[in-house]
């Protein structure tokens, strides 16, 4: 099977490559540093809990922990001369043999956990415990060079309950010289038990700049309207690489341009709208333009209770029609309620599969009662 044929796995955006195979990490050097620091102390912890927002490096982070730890001897085999100088970065480089075995998914001490795929073919909703399982195989088969052993779990919020209740038995009796690396974009989802024995990494978004490096770093070609994708990717790569791929600047865009129709509605952009929603095929484009809505109501909201639209932008024109829907702090505790009540039904309505193009319409007429009030 070609490159270009492999398919998606759960741990890797749309569009961009692997974590393992991304070269630089950006806007995240006081984790790398908290982690180098403990390393050098020799205080490393066994579990690792990286969290942060989304697509913001915790994956890439994690994949260039691991390397770098199955290229270090361990502390006892410092061997003749003593122990090497303390180590000032991660970078191992793209020559040396461990990164060579893990390009090639062959490195005997590195185990990658993600939701896996069923009996059917099909990838998955959760990590289930035979994925968990399945370490105690690859602990026993390593265990026999003595080495050190990484564990990725990316994303550890996404384990069912089994699974997770057999993670935390790893966590506390962990294996001889093993680091488990928990990638979470969600801690408030694990189980508190989990949580306490790991050591915290904290990722913060990234800025204008260290997005847009990553965004080239990853391939990406950049909108002319950056800052547009700035505002609405929140400092996270892999939500500005979702919006490229799926078309998200255009159709929010569409969502402030049916939104300065408002009170009187244009119902030509809102049918166009729906029906891009009930696109056959566009089970991506129908959660990205949830998304959409969720965040043109957001910011309705922070617009009347500061007395200021956000900035930058995220569509032409936005600000002044931010500022006209959403005056007062009366007008945003409207938009607030208002955001609440539709994501909650259009969560519910696309799990049970109501239909798409009529969860948007009556999303849109809901809109446009609360601009009227």
């Amino acid at each position: 099977m070609s490159k270009d044929d492999t398919p998606l796995r759960a741990d890797q955006t749309a569009g961009a490559p692997h974590p393992r195979e991304t070269l630089r990490l950006f806007g995240q050097a006081q984790a790398e540093q908290d982690f180098l620091t403990a390393f050098n102390s020799d205080r490393l912890h066994h579990g690792w809990l990286l969290t942060g927002p989304q697509g913001v490096g915790k994956a890439t982070l994690a994949w260039r922990i691991a390397a770098f730890l199955l290229s270090q001897p361990p502390a006892e085999d410092a061997g003749l001369f003593g122990a090497p100088p303390p180590a000032t970065s991660l970078d191992i480089g793209m020559d040396h043999p461990v990164m060579h075995r893990i390009q090639a998914l062959a490195e005997p001490g590195l185990a990658s956990i993600t939701r896996s795929v069923n009996d059917k073919g099909k990838l998955r909703d959760q990590i289930v415990v035979d994925d968990i399982r399945a370490l105690n195989k690859f602990f026993g088969l390593s265990a026999t060079d003595g080495g050190r052993r990484v564990v990725i779990v990316d994303a550890a919020d996404e384990m069912n309950t089994s699974a997770a209740n057999a993670l935390l038995k790893m966590l506390e009796e962990p294996p001889a010289r093993t680091t488990l690396l928990l990638v979470s974009h969600q801690p408030s989802r694990l189980l508190p038990t989990i949580r306490s024995r790991c050591r915290l990494l904290r990722f913060a978004p990234l800025s204008p700049e260290d997005m847009e490096a990553a965004l080239m770093q990853a391939g990406a070609e950049l909108p002319r309207q950056a800052e547009h994708l700035a505002a609405l990717a929140n400092g996270s790569v892999g939500a500005a690489l979702r919006l490229l791929n799926l078309g998200g600047l255009q159709a929010y865009s569409d969502v402030v341009r049916l939104l300065d129709s408002l009170p009187r509605l244009d119902r030509q952009r809102a049918m166009a709208l729906a029906e891009q929603a009930a696109a056959r095929g566009g089970a991506d484009k129908f959660e990205l333009l949830l998304t959409l809505i969720d965040t043109a109501l957001a910011r309705l909201a922070r617009t009347g209770a500061t007395g200021m639209a956000p900035q930058p932008e995220a569509a032409p024109q936005e600000a002044a029609v931010l500022s006209r829907l959403s005056p007062t702090p009366q007008k945003a505790r409207a938009w607030a309620d208002l955001a609440a009540q539709v994501t909650a039904r259009m969560r519910h309505g696309q799990a049970v599969n109501l239909d798409p193009a009529a969860l948007v319409l009556d999303t849109v007429f809901k809109m446009q009662d609360t601009a009227a009030r």
